[in-house]
């Protein structure tokens, strides 16, 4: 998930406005999650997701370690969609996302936005500084327990297990945070999320959400393969250095394979459609970029992970890997991407 800090962001006047406008709104919006829950206009689907919620945090910190801070005590209704839309953008021929730095959380591959058309606007004018573009909807962001990080609505009707997996990543933000490396810290969250996921379910017993939170684990790693595939293959593309317009073809046959090797995965998992709308458009280098920002250093974390044996263990190592540079952390727990 998104680190969005509503605070001294260097990115000019407009962006400092809509952020802290933004973020004054989500405040303004929530309340606590006992008076959400004890509330008679509440729906029945709704205070049952609470009261899920409650449970789940109490576990984060009982059972994962995880701070016991100010996130999801509180509630927010935003009558949208999403709680931010975020935009990733790319040089026309790399791979590697553009970053903006701010003063607290460092240097990171997006801009969040409160509004869409504020998202559009901003991509807008990167695709006409020549840049590859990708605007995305978001259901939830972390302050990093700087705010009281609301549970959102945008996140109510998910299935159980991706509404816990979604609280135990968003709290590990908060227990380790690298600056200027979003790559490390995505995967750290996801890696202890999948991680209280299974703790979890061990404690509650057998269940189809776990089996079915596995299925969609494994076919989220197919996925990321696939696109870590493209990501090579484009990145030696560039490198030949070919003329502006010879680039541009290879990159459109480059996509055009993605598509089609998207088409035989989707055959052999039997007609799942789970990623259709994401390949259904005009895709860039900015598409791969986002997601490889969540996937590429998991794979050695999970090691580091397996070789600690404990979550206390694993957030040592994971501290001390974080008080190395941005590259001596990557040559050693993201050498395989």
């Amino acid at each position: 998930m998104l680190a969005v800090l509503a605070i001294c962001l260097p990115l000019g006047g407009c962006y400092l406005l809509q952020a802290a406008g933004g973020q004054l709104d989500v405040l303004a919006r929530s309340r606590p999650i006992d008076d959400a829950a004890t509330d008679p206009a509440t729906a029945p689907e709704t205070r049952a997701r609470l009261e899920l919620v409650v449970e789940a945090r109490r576990f984060a910190v009982r059972e994962l370690g995880l701070p016991d801070g100010k996130s999801f005590q509180r509630y927010a209704d935003l009558g949208r969609p999403y709680a931010i839309w975020s935009v990733v953008a790319t040089p026309e021929f790399s791979i590697e996302p553009r970053r903006w730095c701010f003063p607290i959380a460092g240097c990171v591959a997006y801009l969040g936005f409160f509004e869409p058309d504020d998202a559009r606007a901003r991509a807008a004018r990167l695709a006409t500084q020549g840049d590859d573009v990708s605007v995305g909807g978001v259901a939830t962001y972390s302050t990093l327990g700087h705010l009281p990080d609301p549970v959102f609505n945008t996140m109510l009707g998910w299935r159980e297990s991706r509404l816990l997996a979604t609280i135990f990543h968003e709290l590990a933000h908060e227990q380790l945070y690298v600056a200027d490396d979003t790559e490390f810290n995505e995967a750290y969250a996801s890696v202890v999320a999948a991680a209280g996921i299974r703790r979890w379910y061990e404690v509650r017993g057998p269940s189809s959400e776990l089996e079915e939170w596995e299925r969609q684990e494994a076919r989220e790693r197919e996925f990321a393969a696939l696109l870590a595939a493209a990501r090579k293959r484009l990145s030696g593309l560039y490198a030949r250095g070919l003329p502006n317009e010879d680039a541009r073809i290879a990159k459109n046959r480059e996509f055009g394979r993605l598509k089609f090797e998207y088409a035989e995965l989707r055959a052999r998992w039997g007609g799942y459609p789970g990623y259709d709308a994401w390949f259904a458009r005009a895709l860039n280098n900015a598409h791969l970029a986002a997601v490889a920002t969540y996937e590429d250093c998991v794979p050695g974390l999970e090691r580091e992970l397996a070789a600690a044996g404990s979550m206390a263990s694993f957030y040592e190592r994971a501290a001390r890997l974080g008080e190395l540079t941005r590259a001596e952390r990557h040559a050693q727990v993201c050498a395989a991407a």
